[in-house]
């Protein structure tokens, strides 16, 4: 019997059913995730090629992990950490999202005319965490685009939360040089 993503079953049902056999219940639990998961990739990657490959490698080790999973943590944030770690392997491994100074190329980005504000500040901020190093974009990501806490973060990260704080510190002091420009404008 195939079962739609209204599936009532809670995430560790599915996933201990995947587990078992059950052919519908990974497809159901990814479903259910698949918008936040792929958000995860897309956010971390900076380009939709790399997150769909983050979010297949991801997926192929969500299948060849899934035994070992303790159930001591929520199955949302295994997957999320599992995602997260796909991207940012393939970040490191590929060669083409080395970090480089924003400044000159975010003027370039920024008419003075154009008054859609919002866009430019999304521009500016996506292309700014490009210029974090994984680990800082990592927890920047989790703490202030997905709001999840320190505890959660850290969690989500196998980190304990006093590397997450300062991450998160580190990282928003780097946010706060290349954004530096945003607040004089405003």
């Amino acid at each position: 019997m195939h079962r739609g993503i209204t599936d009532s079953r809670g995430d560790d049902q599915l996933l201990r059913d995947h587990i078992n056999g059950d052919h519908t219940a990974f497809e159901v639990l990814f479903k259910r995730h698949q918008n936040k998961l792929w958000a995860v990739a897309l956010r971390t990657t900076g380009n939709m090629d790399d997150a769909e490959d983050a979010l297949q490698d991801a997926l192929e080790s969500v299948n060849k992990t899934a035994a070992r999973f303790r159930f001591d943590s929520t199955v949302s944030s295994w997957l999320h950490r599992i995602v997260l770690n796909a991207a940012l392997d393939r970040l490191r491994r590929n060669k083409s999202h080395a970090t480089s100074p924003l400044m000159e190329e975010d003027e370039s980005l920024v008419d003075p005319l154009d008054h859609i504000d919002d866009v430019d500040l999304s521009l500016s901020i996506g292309h700014a965490l490009d210029v974090l190093p994984p680990d800082q974009r990592a927890v920047i990501i989790l703490l202030h685009i997905y709001d999840l806490g320190i505890a959660e973060t850290a969690a989500a990260l196998g980190i304990p939360p006093g590397t997450v704080k300062s991450r998160a510190n580190r990282g928003r002091e780097k946010l706060a040089l290349v954004l530096g420009h945003l607040r004089k404008e405003r």
